[in-house]
């Protein structure tokens, strides 16, 4: 069984692991299925960090051959380090992502994703090239030279974040172009942020593809955990190469499958890092129904959000997800807003500042005020709270080609 043997591998490789099972006073033949990792503690994105750089090497340093990281803006980066195997894995992970979401050989695709110390870009690279797909490594930024480079080299498909494909529609009709009759797009495969189904459509419409959900996380490998089939309808997660596990954010038990919680991730093949137990925070469930593409592995909801972004307002709690999922229900929603959280008295208060067209924001007031008043009622329905919405011209809003900024809290500012 490959968990038994991992088990193994790292008790003698891993001083990290050999710690955990120490003091769970364990050893690894105790472990034997699924359900003894639950005897076992958690690792989490602190434990990455206490363990900066070399903490959690699992193997001679001379046998690396890449390291990622985080960025490190709050506090020490997380490391990752990959051997050439863990890359060749990795590698095949990703191809089999790109091929579950309809690419072949025939296509070109465009990766735009930062490609430091990053892992989006890399991942999409050697799955893309893996599977016989010719790659485009253009790299983030320069939206006007995406495009060209697009339509020039016939892009069948491209990787980005779904707010920055949502940008690049907008410079495309800024530029004079039509991306569904100017392009050669076929596809796209998305990820890097919560998205939902409304921004789905709008990016389909947009550039007349197919647009798929994929999955990933930069402690286990980047990209390459999970995607969407052609159902588009929750993400196949690979069984042979993770254990997954759902648990209470708050309790850190295991729950039934099926019920929402955070997913925890146990690699099976990572030789350079092994991880026991990741707590990611991403909320999901796993879906128990078949799907009817027929592939053997079982499905994760789409990511509604983390743990530690749920805020809690008066009382409630509410996802950010969950506000774009009311918002974009609303005609006049475009697929870019923030959210603002502030503390008004002893009151917490909540603002959704929302980009519309600019005929409507040019339009007349009471059009203005109506779809203003119906966001809002829209909002106090469903989460039983007042949000004020305020309606802003169409380009406003910061763009960015990585991760979208949606929440802005100030509670804790001093003003």
């Amino acid at each position: 069984m490959a968990l038994r043997k991992m088990i193994r591998v790292g008790e003698k490789t891993s001083p990290w692991i050999k710690r955990q099972l120490k003091e769970a006073g364990l050893k690894a033949e105790d472990i034997k299925c699924k359900e003894d990792l639950a005897k076992l503690p958690y690792t989490t994105k602190d434990t990455l960090r206490e363990n900066y750089p070399f903490g959690l090497l699992a193997c001679p340093l001379d046998k690396v051959v890449r390291f990622h990281a985080s960025s490190g803006t709050t506090g020490k980066s997380t490391v990752v380090y990959y051997t050439q195997e863990d890359i060749n894995v990795w590698s095949g992970l990703m191809a089999r992502v790109l091929k579950t979401t309809g690419l072949t050989n025939k296509d070109i695709m465009q990766i735009i994703y930062n490609y430091g110390f990053f892992t989006g870009g890399f991942g999409f690279h050697y799955g893309a090239e893996k599977l016989g797909v010719s790659v485009i490594p253009s790299g983030s930024g320069n939206t006007k030279k995406q495009l060209e480079i697009m339509k020039d080299f016939n892009t069948t498909s491209f990787t980005s974040t779904p707010s920055y494909a949502l940008h690049l529609a907008e410079v495309a009709k800024e530029m004079g172009m039509d991306p569904d009759k100017d392009l050669k797009l076929r596809q796209g495969v998305f990820g890097g942020e919560p998205w939902s189904e409304a921004i789905r459509k709008q990016i389909e419409k947009s550039f007349g593809i197919d647009a798929y959900d994929n999955y990933g996380l930069s402690e286990m490998c980047g990209p390459g955990i999970a995607c969407e089939c052609e159902q588009k309808d929750g993400l196949h997660f690979w069984e042979d190469y993770f254990i997954l596990e759902v648990i209470d954010p708050k309790t850190g038990e295991v729950l039934p499958e099926g019920e929402k919680g955070e997913l925890v991730f146990t690699p099976l093949w990572k030789e350079a890092m092994p991880l026991l137990r990741y707590r990611t925070r991403d909320i999901s469930r796993i879906i128990v129904d078949e799907c009817e593409c027929g592939l053997p592995f079982r499905k994760i909801e789409r990511i509604t959000g983390r743990s530690d972004d749920m805020l809690i307002i008066r009382g409630v709690n509410i996802f950010p997800s969950q506000i774009e999922e009311v918002i974009s229900m609303h005609p006049a929603f475009k697929g870019h807003y923030q959210i603002v959280v502030e503390k008004k008295g002893f009151m917490d208060s909540i603002t959704i500042n929302m980009e519309v067209t600019e005929k409507l924001f040019s339009g007349s007031l009471s059009d203005l005020l109506k779809v203003q008043r119906e966001l809002e009622e829209s909002l106090r329905s469903t989460f039983f709270i007042k949000a004020d919405v305020k309606l802003v011209e169409e380009g406003s809003m910061p763009r960015s080609v990585g991760k979208a900024q949606r929440v802005i809290d100030l509670r804790g500012v001093k003003k």
